[in-house]
């Protein structure tokens, strides 16, 4: 057990390094095209090398033993003709050739254990090294009648162990079949040695001179054949081998040829797309690749043109903006002096001319309005922008933005709730801009608010990292997809609507700058007649990149929140535009009423005795500050019935209100 877990860091480590090279080769092979070329013809060609080598080597080992066979079958008959013509001679010949000879007996006749000695040695004199021979007694059909000892132990040449080497089943068969020739494959085994050769043997039935039955055996070692066939395979290996890495640098360089061009159209891309135009393809020759180069460089050159066409353009339309906004600035502040003495003097003036004066008021503000804001969106474009960062508790922003808001607010019937401003809210931002950042957000949440209250929150990370401001409304809310688009220039939710009411259209476009222009977010989420919430989140050090923002982007009360399909804060990861679009859920048939402050004629406080200034709300949550609604206020006892396209019922004027996405006008 102490063993085990000793081992077990040990194979962890192995494992980790082992997957190192691993991963690296994987990543690799998935990024290079050439090698993936290259190892897949590889491993083709090792596949047809194998195939190939398998079948040649078959054929080469069949032709090796059909020949073996053939020879062996072919010596082997000679020497059982042999024998048996030896056999068969006349009784005087075999005296007179075996005269003086120790294997005559005193009555004439032939010793049969010396005969078959002769026989064994004469038969295998002429195949030493390629065969052995081995005569057996036989049981079939009697026994051995001899007058001398020994006359049925086996005989053999080359050491050969008669018991190991000749199968017992072909001893059986040659004794049960009779005289005719048997072969089959065996090995043979040496005296006094356990390695074992591959054999082929070949026996015969036989009788002596004494017509004694036995047996005689060819054994034809596969020595030779072994060796030639190793000789091939050790031939095709190394011919494989070659073929295969010859085939791999074949790959390689026919693949370069494809790869090279493709490889220098994607770094000129790469080059394009970081601004130097002026990079182009070498195009050499007249195929294929020369001409994807010439129609790349082509493509690029046109490319190069409109870019430069538009860039020349753009600076054309921002020269054109910001001197026209500089240049109505004299004009406009003469207007500006005319209608500020025609509006003094109003009360002297007829009814028509008093309104008059007073619309020509209302309307050079938002002239001026809009000529600064163009003038900001011009420094953006020429990127002159520049932040003047110092450390800014947030809360001293909210309060400024309130305290400016709260008229409207009253105007409206709506109460501005702070939330989460107990402790110090402080990051390294430009106060100005920030503030300009949430005035527009908290204007645009009363002014869409319907009447209801409008909830700032304001949270910490808990690494410190970044802070967020999210402003929260319960208006008309948003449309799906248009939380991405409600940051574009002069957008609007309706263009049918005449743009009467709100600001210039610029100011959400503004405020997304500023929120770039800090390394922050500024991101919209809002569903169709739930309201929308806008949260800014920036980092506590200026120059620090977010990683996530200490509030959700989705409020809690959301009706998917509601419905469970959100069980908790989401995480946020930075937008892609500096806007998130966030996915909304329409207004479900039957739904109950949203969980938001009703609007009725006797409304009651925005909050109740036990949520006042300092008290908690039961959920976390602490009420800081409550400006806006009083207890006076009129509204109507309840929402005015809206008409499908966004109007007012027949029989009614029309209700403008300032543009968000989903709403009549533009977001500012």
């Amino acid at each position: 057990m102490e063993s085990s877990r000793a081992t077990l860091p040990l194979l962890r480590l192995l494992v980790r390094h082992a997957r190192r090279p691993v991963r690296a080769a994987v990543s690799a092979y998935r990024r290079s095209i050439q090698l993936r070329v290259v190892a897949t013809t590889l491993l083709l060609s090792l596949g047809v090398v194998l195939l190939l080598g398998v079948v040649v080597i078959g054929q080469v080992r069949n032709g090796l033993l059909e020949a073996k066979r053939q020879s062996a079958q072919s010596q082997a008959l000679g020497g059982f003709t042999a024998a048996q013509d030896r056999a068969l001679a006349p009784q005087k010949a075999r005296v007179q050739a075996g005269a003086g000879t120790a294997g005559a007996t005193e009555d004439g006749r032939v010793d049969s254990g010396a005969w078959l000695n002769d026989l064994v040695e004469q038969l295998a004199s002429g195949g030493q090294g390629l065969y052995a021979v081995v005569a057996l007694g036989s049981d079939y059909p009697a026994p051995f009648v001899e007058v001398s000892p020994g006359t049925r132990s086996p005989r053999t040449t080359g050491n050969v162990d008669p018991d190991r080497s000749i199968p017992a089943e072909l001893r059986a068969t040659l004794d049960r079949e009779g005289p005719g020739v048997f072969e089959q494959y065996t090995e043979i085994v040496r005296d006094g040695s356990s390695e074992r050769e591959p054999a082929l043997v070949i026996g015969k039935r036989l009788s002596d001179a004494n017509n004694n039955p036995y047996q005689l055996y060819y054994l034809f070692p596969f020595t030779q054949e072994e060796d030639t066939l190793n000789l091939v395979k050790g031939t095709l290996a190394t011919a494989g081998v070659f073929v295969v890495v010859l085939l791999g640098a074949i790959a390689w360089l026919v693949v370069r040829q494809v790869v090279t061009p493709v490889r220098m159209a994607a770094r000129i891309s790469e080059r394009l797309a970081a601004g130097r135009l002026q990079e182009r393809m070498k195009v050499t020759g007249e195929d294929d690749i020369a001409r994807l180069g010439q129609s790349f460089n082509k493509m690029a050159q046109n490319l190069q043109t409109k870019i430069l066409q538009l860039e020349e353009l753009s600076r054309m339309q921002r020269r054109f903006v910001s001197d026209v906004s500089h240049e109505l600035r004299t004009p406009l502040t003469t207007v500006r002096m005319a209608a500020d003495v025609l509006h003094d003097a109003r009360e002297d003036f007829d009814p028509v001319t008093k309104r008059s004066a007073e619309l020509l008021g209302t309307q050079l503000d938002r002239f001026e309005s809009l000529l600064s804001d163009l003038l900001e969106i011009s420094r953006f474009d020429a990127r002159a922008a520049a932040l003047d960062a110092e450390p800014v508790d947030l809360r001293d922003v909210v309060h400024r933005v309130l305290e400016a808001a709260e008229p409207l607010a009253e105007r409206k019937g709506s109460a501005l709730v702070v939330e989460g401003a107990e402790l110090p809210v402080i990051a390294e931002a430009d106060p100005r801009r920030v503030e300009r950042v949430l005035r527009n957000l908290v204007v645009n949440a009363v002014e869409h608010g319907e009447g209801r209250d409008v909830v700032v929150r304001l949270a910490v990370a808990q690494d410190n990292s970044a802070v967020a401001v999210a402003v929260r409304d319960y208006g008309v809310g948003l449309k799906p997809g248009e939380a991405s688009r409600v940051f574009n220039r002069f957008w609007r939710g309706d263009p049918a609507r005449a743009r009467t009411t709100g600001g210039t259209g610029l100011g959400l476009s503004i405020a997304l700058e500023d929120a770039r222009l800090h390394g922050g977010w500024l991101q919209a989420w809002g569903e169709p007649g739930g309201g929308s919430q806008f949260r800014l989140t920036l980092p506590v050090s200026a120059g620090s990149a977010l990683t996530g923002s200490p509030l959700p982007l989705e409020p809690a009360d959301s009706r998917r929140a509601r419905s469970g399909g959100v069980t908790g804060p989401q995480p946020d990861a930075a937008p892609s535009n500096g806007a998130r679009a966030v996915h909304t859920v329409p207004r479900q048939q039957g739904s109950g009423a949203l969980p938001v402050p009703p609007r009725s004629g006797c409304p009651p406080p925005a909050v109740g005795p036990a949520t006042l200034p300092g008290k908690d709300h039961g959920d976390g949550a602490t009420v800081s500050r409550v400006v806006g609604r009083t207890a006076t206020t009129a509204v109507s006892a309840a929402p005015p019935e809206r008409h499908p396209e966004g109007g007012a019922p027949d029989g009614g004027p029309q209700r403008e209100e300032p543009g968000v996405p989903g709403r009549a006008g533009d977001h500012e």
